[in-house]
């Protein structure tokens, strides 16, 4: 069965540009991405996500879209071209331990693309995607940071791990324990985001396929930010109260239902107001250790992480590299 489990996955981490570059590469003729984005195989042990685990508003319905059978996951990989290198993308792999030594036990010689990004941007972005579904009560981002610690020890899913989740000196030192450092390629948000073809060729060498062929695709999982308005409560509300009782019924049939409510709550999309310094220094100060940590690791300098100031979103970054191609 070991030539039809992936060859390669992008591990990591969330809100750090993983949609966009598994949709580049998905381009190349010489690599197979599974069908599913997030099939989360390696997060399970064999059985269903724990529901003890899965405790955050939309959890539960989320969780029901996790691949668990091992047969089921193999399947992802059945129309794959005999000679294709294939792979996989679950941003969570790379925060979650116990899915890094599954998957290397599983795939000895599995190659490893780690996104990385600003830990306190990422965190924003995290908490931006949530409000933008309706699944985020806080309105205020250092809020709900604050309450990190508690909703953790409540049995939320991973995905609220906002800080935690940016701790990516912690995380790549355990990986490091289970591969040799030629089976991992790391890149930085800002290389997939303004040097999209120099990055894809990056990763087309390091998988052993040509250079020049994949190419970018318009990102599809930018979330749009939603002030806090009476509106949007009402909407979240009904939001939350839809993924609690998609729970019970097949996703499909949720991601259906709710369509038109996150229609109309992203029809109010605005744009996302600078991040208070203060805020931003003591969301950062969670994660300083780490940044030293991952220095430590990986011998590069994130230096520009320790600032007062971040470096946008995805759209606006986008956007100035249209800006700065079309001048």
């Amino acid at each position: 069965m070991t030539d039809r489990l992936p060859q390669f996955v992008i591990a990591g981490a969330p809100k750090a540009g993983t949609t966009a570059l598994h949709a580049a590469l998905a381009t190349h003729p010489e690599l197979y991405l599974s069908p599913v984005k997030e099939p989360k195989f390696y997060l399970t042990d064999g059985r269903p996500p724990p529901p003890a685990a899965q405790r955050g508003p939309g959890d539960a319905h989320s969780a029901q879209e996790w691949v668990w059978r091992r047969d089921r996951y193999l399947a992802l990989f059945d129309r794959a071209p005999a000679d294709a290198v294939r792979g996989e993308s679950t941003p969570f792999y790379l925060y979650d331990r116990a899915a890094q030594r599954r998957l290397v036990a599983d795939v000895p010689d599995v190659k490893v693309i780690a996104v990385v990004r600003d830990p306190v941007d990422r965190a924003i972005s995290n908490w931006v995607h949530l409000r933008a579904d309706g699944l985020e009560p806080e309105p205020d981002f250092g809020r709900a940071v604050e309450l990190e610690d508690q909703r953790v020890a409540d049995g939320y899913a991973p995905f609220w791990h906002y800080t935690r989740m940016g701790r990516y000196g912690e995380q790549l030192q355990h990986l490091l324990t289970l591969v040799p450092r030629e089976q991992l390629l790391l890149l930085r948000f800002r290389e997939v985001v303004s040097e999209q073809a120099r990055t894809l060729d990056r990763v087309s060498d390091f998988l052993g396929v040509r250079t020049g062929v994949a190419r970018a695709v318009p990102p599809e999982n930018v979330k749009p930010y939603v002030a806090d308005t009476p509106r949007y409560r009402r909407l979240a509300q009904l939001a939350r109260a839809g993924a609690a009782a998609g729970a019970h019924v097949p996703p499909q049939v949720w991601r259906q239902a709710s369509r038109p409510v996150l229609a109309a709550i992203h029809a109010a999309a605005t744009k996302r107001p600078p991040l208070a310094v203060e805020v931003r220094r003591a969301v950062q100060a969670r994660v300083l250790d780490d940044i030293a940590l991952l220095e430590e690791v990986t011998g590069e300098s994130f230096d520009d992480w320790r600032g007062d100031t971040g470096r946008g979103d995805y759209a606006s970054r986008a956007a100035a590299r249209e800006a700065d191609s079309a001048g």
